[in-house]
């Protein structure tokens, strides 16, 4: 029988220990230096055992096994409650809707992305908004009332990967504290303050 270390790593490998990695930074178990070389080996692994020396430091309630098994990898604790995934398309999350404590973004090649955070029902007064593009021409853009306060100090941005965040305002007494976190190589995070819509 094949040791797992051995089998081919898949996308789905690499993305889910990238995500074990930007849990770990924002827990203060590893910088943003390591977290951007980290990231790079685990996405340049060949093999389950390459990814498995990725996060060989890190605390983790699974193990990798070989993509097709019963689980590719144990999912992690606080996973995000809604996904907003997109290779090359549109999707978005718009109108009213209930926020909830977590949410992941991510915009692959020509990929656009669109929360808008406006009209929707938030019982949070934080929101936890991981961010992940990859591409040249991958988007994400974040709407939120005007008094809301979006914070980007923790995502990691490389080569031309840029976001672009100006609060006009400080943070309202009522208002929503939107923490992103992840990942931008390429492409834009857009952040607009808008008056909330009724």
């Amino acid at each position: 029988m094949t040791d797992h270390r051995e089998v081919r790593a898949s996308d789905h490998d690499r993305e889910r220990v990238a995500e074990m990695l930007r849990v770990a930074v924002t827990e203060g178990r590893i910088t943003l230096e390591e977290l951007d070389e980290r990231v790079t080996g685990a996405y340049t692994a060949r093999t389950l055992g390459e990814l498995d020396d990725v996060i060989a430091d890190l605390p983790r309630s699974g193990v990798l096994v070989p993509a097709g098994s019963a689980a590719s990898l144990v999912p992690l604790s606080g996973a995000a409650d809604l996904e907003l995934h997109t290779g090359s398309g549109r999707v978005e999350q718009v109108g009213r809707w209930q926020v909830p404590q977590r949410v992941s973004a991510k915009a692959g090649r020509w990929g656009k992305v669109r929360i808008d955070f406006t009209r929707a029902d938030c019982p949070h007064r934080e929101v936890l908004l991981d961010v992940e593009i990859t591409s040249w021409f991958g988007d994400i853009t974040v709407l939120v009332p005007r008094g809301w306060r979006v914070r980007d100090e923790d995502v990691v941005r490389r080569w031309m990967g840029s976001v672009h965040n100006h609060p006009p305002e400080p943070l309202a007494p009522e208002g929503v504290t939107v923490r992103l976190t992840g990942y931008v190589q390429t492409g834009d995070v857009w952040v607009k303050y808008r008056r909330a819509a009724t």
